[in-house]
């Protein structure tokens, strides 16, 4: 295994710890079950959303953990509704229908997997372990790939920050427009991160 692809596990290990609250039996359930999945392609598109088929195999080939990709949809859309401290209906009903559009809810998740994240304001550093998590990724994804895999991600995120909104002719707040560009970060990286 390469240096790369350890520090990838590693990164991921540490993701999945956050999300999955290792004290809440429930999301160790979950975690349990999610673990027992079949990796295949039609099985990780619905964990995690992702709908370009090189992007899913590029994935299967590095054995990200199948618990580790269920986070790759949600972190960032619960990270955006809960940017400015309060998660309102209207994006609370956006990231359920950005899953259920997606089939994450179905035979592999169900709802109570995202529950606890949509009533509890995300950790301290949440955020960041995802960045983390996927810059390392993007190191191995090649450029195509890597633009797939942003334009899923900030679409979704991006539909969930404009459902708060009080109009469609305002802005996004300062909060949500930050949480966006923090997520986009995650996408760049420079050469010196490529020796991480």
């Amino acid at each position: 295994m390469t240096d790369e692809l350890i520090q990838l596990h590693s990164r991921g290990r540490t993701l999945e710890e956050l999300f999955f609250f290792k004290q809440n039996t429930v999301l160790i359930e979950k975690k349990q079950q999610l673990q027992k999945l079949e990796r295949d392609l039609k099985t990780m598109s619905g964990i995690s959303g992702i709908s370009d088929a090189a992007v899913l195999r590029k994935l299967v080939e590095l054995s990200v953990q199948a618990e580790v990709l269920a986070t790759l949809l949600i972190i960032p859309l619960i990270e955006v509704a809960w940017a400015d401290r309060k998660m309102d209906e209207e994006e609370r009903a956006a990231i359920l229908k950005a899953a259920e559009n997606n089939s994450i809810f179905g035979g592999s998740i169900d709802r109570s997997l995202f529950e606890h994240w949509l009533q509890h304001e995300p950790l301290k550093g949440f955020l960041e372990s995802w960045i983390f998590y996927m810059q390392g990724l993007c190191q191995l994804l090649s450029e195509k790939e890597r633009q797939a895999l942003k334009s899923d991600i900030l679409q979704r995120a991006r539909t969930v920050a404009e459902a708060g909104r009080p109009s469609l002719k305002s802005k996004l707040s300062r909060k949500k427009d930050k949480v966006l560009r923090k997520l986009e970060s995650a996408f760049t990286f420079t050469a010196s991160d490529l020796h991480m």
